[in-house]
This record gives structure tokens, sequence and C-alpha cells, in this order.
């Protein structure tokens, strides 16, 4: 008798900073040559080690006008708008409006354990396995692993879901 071969994949937040730099440098760009931005602070700022998004300008129309931009480039690379959690609008100096993101590329202990819980509330033969920074859900039936995936896409999470590693 064969044994029936177990089917896996991962559900992690990770990031493709290559995709995101390239995002913010096609929105640095078309901020740079839109009219309504002539002579005026305009700036993104990504740092990588901070794991920050900084969107400096005169006013937080400016301001919403530029996230707009970049939402609209990371869409277009395939990065989730979720990897953006706002921590704070404060005043700049000369006048200007500054507006600090944090770049969310793991998914926190509780979003961890509420996805656990999704997943055994659809009472489906799978097991679901916390492992650091990802979860592998296994089980026998793709289905089931299908079915799992578009559950878990149709929740409002804080966290960009990646499922990977599709075995």
């Amino acid at each position: 008798m064969a044994k029936v071969k177990e089917h896996s994949f991962d559900i992690s937040a990770k990031l493709d900073m290559s995709e995101m730099k390239n995002a913010v440098i096609q929105a640095q760009k078309e901020v740079d040559n839109r009219y309504d931005f002539k002579g005026i602070t305009k700036d993104i700022d990504l740092s990588e080690g901070n794991k920050t998004l900084i969107l400096l300008s005169s006013s937080d129309q400016k301001i919403d006008a530029m996230k707009d931009i970049l939402i609209s480039k990371m869409n277009k690379r395939g990065v989730s708008i979720n990897s953006l959690e706002e921590l704070k609008s404060e005043d700049a100096s000369q006048g200007q409006r500054k507006f600090t993101y944090k770049i969310v590329d793991t998914i926190e202990k509780d979003e961890a354990k509420t996805i656990q819980n999704e997943i055994k509330q659809l009472k489906l033969k799978v097991t679901a396995v916390n492992q650091g920074d990802e979860i592998r859900v296994s089980g026998k039936n793709l289905d089931d692993l299908q079915s799992i995936m578009k559950h878990l896409k149709s929740l409002e999470l804080k966290a960009p879901l990646v499922f990977d590693n599709f075995r």
C-alpha cells in the first residue's frame, strides 16, 4: 500500500525589498515630474535598516497624493499595501509635514494565533504549525489547502500574507 503524500505551504509576511525599492524610485520620479509638486519639498525616503518609509511635503494633501502614487506603484509591482503601517504624522522643520510608516514584513504573534484559529474553525484535516516567522500548513488534500488560502485572503488582517513553498 502506497503512502499518501502530504502537501504543505508556508504563510509568511515576507516583503520583496527590491520590488519595494523599485516602487519607491518610480513614485519619486512621478512626483518629481508632476506639475502640482513643482517648487515644493517632496521626498519619499525608504530606510531598509530601520524598516521605515518617510513621506515629507508641504501639506497633508500633498502627502496623501504622494501616498496614492506610491500605492499604485506598489500594486503594479505586486507589493501588498498592507506592508505599510502608519506610525505617526507630525510637523517637520520649515512648516513641512512628515508621515512615518513602518514596513511590515513579519506576522505578529497575536495575528499568527488568529490565523491558526481561523484554520481550526474550518474543520479541515490539516495541521498549522507556527515556525517563528511563518506558519506551515500541511494536509493530504490539495483542495483543503487551497480553500484555506482563499479563506485567509478574505480576512481583514494587518500582515500582508504571502503563500509560498506550496508542495
